[in-house]
């Protein structure tokens, strides 16, 4: 989709003057006008009872002609009225439309800059025009993190009833009936995932086609469905999928290949977590959360606002940075141990948490950086997580991370969190932050 094709045109409305667009005809004397006597009648008086006649219908005549102008007037008072108003639709449709492209001349400026929220609003629009089966639900939003060139996803799914519960019909003679065979459920399961991997697969590509500058090169895909929960009677919104995929790695594949498996491929080409159970609506665990993404959360890095007061992180020493990201984790509900400067085997922060599953040490590092994050920096993490015995890294940095980072971290125990989910989490808990670029250059 190029931006030229979504301009408008003006929807000018035809004018329709309906009923009062003809006049209607004037009064002709000839209908009113009495026959004139014969010379038989004139010699019975029929002279008298003509001129009488003919009186009467001239004052016939004139009141008619009277109430036509008067009509004539009424409808040509319509027809001024209507016109006005028709000119004040057109003047509209012309004032929408205008601001209307203005905003996609302003929009595909910012795509040329990569602007966050342009980039954000021009996968809406893609993402929101691609076709899809009736009943399937249209709620689709993109956000862009121009940090790591990364474009955030969240996609409602269609509920797994959208797999019929009949596999086929069968004709039985001797009861001259058609009876319908169940599916079973590992089939309809087995389907579902077919169904929510093949859109994951869909909407990289459309993604990736239409990005017209290169400006992406991370995708991360979140896939959920409102429900109801059958046991607690609650509206529901769990994720059934999740996978976050580099251009490279999407332009390996060939979709057309007769025995190519959707599940199979998003899993293992890309690390994908699917429910293992979508039909019973068995959550997964995001890659990455949108609203770490979502550009009504995160603030562009690189506007310079004199009016906001919020603490700049760019301004912290790298030591005070991990203090602060010790804070957050706090915030979060984390036991939190800061390490010291020295001999901390690359970590800076260990947070513990208490949850019983999902629980367990997390191993942090905080790159207090104005440039993109080396995939090198990600892959000494994982190294630091293995020799720690630790349940997950959780790199947190103030720039980003190109695709070869996050290529690596698939698939792996490994967070990465960039300024905007940065930004993101501190709004989320209610800490006053931003990342303001003034050229420093920390490390």
């Amino acid at each position: 989709m190029r931006i030229a094709s979504l301009r408008r045109r003006p929807n000018i409305p035809a004018l329709d003057l309906g009923g009062w667009a003809k006049p209607e005809p004037s009064p002709s004397w000839e209908a009113f006008a009495p026959v004139p006597p014969g010379w038989l009648q004139r010699k019975f008086g029929g002279a008298q009872r003509y001129e009488a006649a003919l009186r009467q219908a001239e004052s016939d005549f004139a009141r008619a002609q009277a109430d036509h102008q008067h009509r004539e007037t009424q409808r040509q008072m319509r027809v001024i009225e209507a016109r006005q108003a028709h000119q004040r639709k057109v003047a509209e449709a012309e004032r929408e439309t205008a601001k209307y492209n203005s905003h996609l001349k302003a929009m595909e400026a910012g795509l040329r800059s990569g602007d966050r929220h342009a980039v954000s609003e021009y996968m809406d629009l893609v993402l929101r025009a691609s076709p899809y089966p009736e009943g399937f639900p249209n709620q689709r939003r993109a956000g862009y993190v121009p940090e790591s060139s990364l474009l955030a996803v969240e996609w409602y799914l269609p509920p797994p009833e959208v797999v019929p519960a009949h596999k086929l019909y069968k004709h039985v003679k001797t009861r001259k009936a058609v009876e319908p065979t169940i599916r079973p459920a590992s089939e309809a399961r087995q389907l579902y995932q077919r169904v929510i991997a093949q859109i994951s697969l869909r909407t990289l590509r459309e993604v990736f086609q239409a990005d017209p500058n290169d400006l992406i090169s991370t995708v991360v895909f979140n896939g959920l469905v409102r429900a109801v929960d059958p046991v607690t009677g609650q509206q529901i919104e769990p994720h059934l999928i999740t996978l976050r995929a580099t251009r490279e790695q999407f332009s390996a594949l060939v979709l057309n290949e007769p025995k190519f498996n959707p599940v199979e491929c998003v899993r293992r080409h890309f690390h994908a977590v699917v429910s293992p159970h979508p039909d019973e609506l068995v959550p997964v665990e995001p890659v990455m959360p949108f609203s770490m993404a979502d550009p009504r959360i995160v603030d562009p890095i690189d506007i310079i606002s004199d009016i906001d007061k919020r603490p700049n992180l760019l301004d912290l020493h790298p030591k005070e940075f991990e203090a602060f990201i010790q804070n957050l984790f706090s915030r979060m509900g984390f036991d939190t141990k800061l390490y010291q400067a020295s001999g901390d085997g690359g970590v800076d922060c260990v947070a513990y948490d208490p949850h019983p599953i999902k629980g367990g040490k997390f191993i942090v590092q905080a790159k207090l950086y104005t440039k993109t994050v080396a995939p090198t920096h990600v892959r000494d993490l994982y190294g630091t997580v293995q020799h720690e015995g630790a349940t997950k890294g959780i790199m947190i940095t103030t720039s980003g991370y190109g695709p070869d980072s996050y290529k690596f971290a698939n698939g792996k125990p490994l967070n990465l969190i960039d300024g905007a989910g940065l930004l993101a989490l501190c709004h989320q808990h209610n800490i006053p932050a931003r990342i303001l670029n003034r050229g420093l250059k920390k490390r």
